[in-house]
């Protein structure tokens, strides 16, 4: 108890250096949603086991650290050859350091009028009517010590505004680069996505770790779409092996929007994602796409919920893990069906490949339905790779390693293919059979 409250008291006395440092800008009303989270993250502090979101992963690895909250831009001598290979080809790319965005390495282009992209610090100054309305609407601090930090240090971010009827033929990338630091910091950007009516976008969050340190990622992502809407919102989290990555997006839907989310996770020690889908409105549409590849000792949990609020919206959720060595998994995934959502139509499944005797994961589908008019499947299954499929495999000639390699792609292949951003996709099946080598490697040195 003594260390959480020393923990505690850490992050308030950087929230009074933060506010110290702010002169004039402390009497603007979003340093009053600030203040108000530091308030609930003191009063709450950061979950344990006990409590039931979280009891299949520990957090006291991250508690144990006191993370210096980034709060001012340095490029640290990064250019743009450093971060070509993270980059999608032609899309438009807003890039930030440890979550501070950068002028110098986005290339934002000429966008269509009305299409605002880039700083979310600097859009708040110039556009505070596109952004005022929105910020931390969604997400309240009290959801969870980890939002609550991140709306107490909320500085930069991605900021995306798309007006009526714009379709936009370009995705959208957030580049995120965490670098060297002498201490253990915090990057925690603040993303806020807002789709007018009948307009249609791509977006791709990608975060990258440039570095060996140890830091901690903190991000939130605040999404609303407008009636008519389409958006595909993309993440791609290569975090290095030593940082903890925690992301927590919430989405508002209108009426007869579409949201696709595909959420790879390749990186990070402990990592945990959030998504909470809120369909407030009738006809709307979800799509829950998440791949997990995991080695070592990683710790990768993915939470979702799915909330039909009203009727005749339906929802789709695939959530596929890979597990080796002695990593660990956790999928937790809600689907809500209120009282008047009548003839929601809502799947969910969760399948995970255990390549290794010692990876575990802790699988918890879950249906909570208040109306009688519905279609509902929600389904998890585990498993290792079918021992026919590989023995058909080694009968035509293909040795053990790559045998297991083949399934375990095309098992992978399920969601990646479910990116339609072709580049994306491309660079995610890179990165899975550049990891799959080297695990194939390893088994040969063996």
């Amino acid at each position: 108890m003594q260390s959480a409250d020393k923990n505690i008291q850490w992050y308030q006395s950087r929230f009074e250096a933060f506010e110290q440092s702010l002169n004039g800008e402390k009497s603007k009303p979003v340093h009053t949603v600030r203040r108000d989270a530091i308030r609930r993250f003191a009063q709450n502090g950061f979950p344990t086991t006990r409590q039931e979101e979280w009891r299949f992963t520990n957090i006291s690895p991250i508690t144990k650290i006191e993370f210096q909250p980034i709060l001012q831009y340095e490029l640290q001598g990064i250019g743009r050859n450093d971060i070509r290979k993270y980059l999608l080809d032609r899309a438009v790319h807003a890039v930030f350091v440890n979550g501070m965005f950068s002028s110098e390495l986005s290339d934002i282009g000429t966008l269509p009028q009305g299409v605002v992209v880039g700083s979310l610090a600097e859009s708040l100054k110039k556009h505070p009517g596109k952004v005022q309305p929105y910020i931390a609407r969604l997400i309240k601090g009290e959801e969870s010590a980890f939002t609550a930090l991140n709306t107490a240090f909320m500085w930069d971010g991605g900021f995306i505004s798309i007006p009526k009827d714009m379709v936009l033929d370009r995705p959208i990338q957030f580049l995120f680069l965490a670098t060297n630091h002498e201490l253990a910091y915090a990057a925690q950007p603040r993303n806020l996505i807002v789709a007018g009516a009948k307009s249609q976008c791509k977006v791709v969050e990608t975060y990258v770790g440039l570095a060996q340190n140890i830091y901690l990622t903190n991000t939130v992502t605040e999404i609303v779409l407008g009636e008519n809407s389409y958006l595909e919102h993309d993440k791609l989290q290569l975090e290095n092996m030593n940082a903890f990555h925690i992301g927590t997006a919430q989405l508002q839907m209108n009426v007869a929007s579409h949201y696709t989310s595909n959420a790879v996770s390749l990186g990070g020690s402990l990592v945990r994602n959030n998504i909470t889908a809120v369909l407030d409105a009738e006809d709307s549409e979800c799509t829950l796409n998440g791949l997990t590849l995991s080695t070592g000792t990683q710790i990768i949990d993915n939470h979702t919920a799915i909330d039909h609020a009203k009727p005749h919206c339906n929802s789709h959720e695939l959530y596929k893990a890979i597990l080796d060595g002695r990593s660990k998994g956790v999928f937790n995934g809600k689907i809500f069906v209120r009282k008047d959502a009548q003839k929601t139509d809502a799947k969910q499944t969760n399948k995970t490949l255990l390549l290794s005797d010692n990876a575990t994961i802790n699988a918890k589908p879950q249906l909570e339905i208040f109306a009688d008019d519905v279609k509902c499947t929600h389904g998890a299954t585990i498993g290792q790779l079918d021992d026919e499929q590989l023995f058909y495999l080694r009968s035509r000639g293909i040795d053990l390693a790559a045998a297991r390699d083949i399934l375990t792609f095309a098992f992978a292949g399920d969601v990646i293919n479910r990116i339609t951003i072709e580049p994306l996709r491309q660079q995610v099946e890179r990165m899975i059979h550049d990891r799959l080598d080297v695990r194939q490697s390893g088994i040969e040195e063996g």
